[in-house]
């Protein structure tokens, strides 16, 4: 199971860092207010920012950081690590739920967009992640059955 939670996160990250480089899953807010957008916002912060599947704010960091979470849990998923990579997810995706939802953080000190319908995503993320890192029982496959 640990390696299946892994793996189906991997591929839900990477899909979602993917859909947010194409603007058919995108789309521009109506208005700076509506978005979260910060009126002073500028550089890397308002790079790419827009609004995935109408509905999770994004850039181009947000993006690249979903692709890599992507590729982890792949990785993970795929030379033994499951488990590790469960824990530190469920660890980082809750913490940052959180950071969502204070107002110094919730732009990740102008990096990217955590707030909004990002919040009770990477909450319910980070809760799938830390059931299996931390409760769920250890049925890893050894390595060297993985790759035969």
């Amino acid at each position: 199971m640990q390696r299946n939670c892994a793996l189906a996160l991997g591929i839900i990250f990477l899909l979602l860092g993917i859909a947010g480089f194409i603007p058919a899953f995108t789309t521009l807010p109506s208005t700076t207010f509506d978005s979260g957008l910060p009126l002073d916002a500028e550089g890397t912060y308002s790079k790419g920012f827009s609004l995935l599947f109408g509905a999770f704010p994004t850039n181009f960091i947000h993006n690249l950081v979903h692709l890599s979470v992507g590729v982890l849990g792949i990785a993970a998923a795929t030379t033994g690590k499951a488990r590790l990579y469960n824990k530190a997810f469920a660890i980082s995706y809750i913490a940052i739920a959180v950071m969502g939802l204070l107002p110094l953080t919730q732009t990740t000190f102008g990096i990217m967009p955590i707030f909004g319908n990002n919040v009770w995503f990477n909450a319910l993320s980070g809760t799938i992640a830390a059931y299996y890192g931390f409760l769920g029982k250890d049925s890893e496959v050894p390595t060297d059955q993985i790759s035969a």
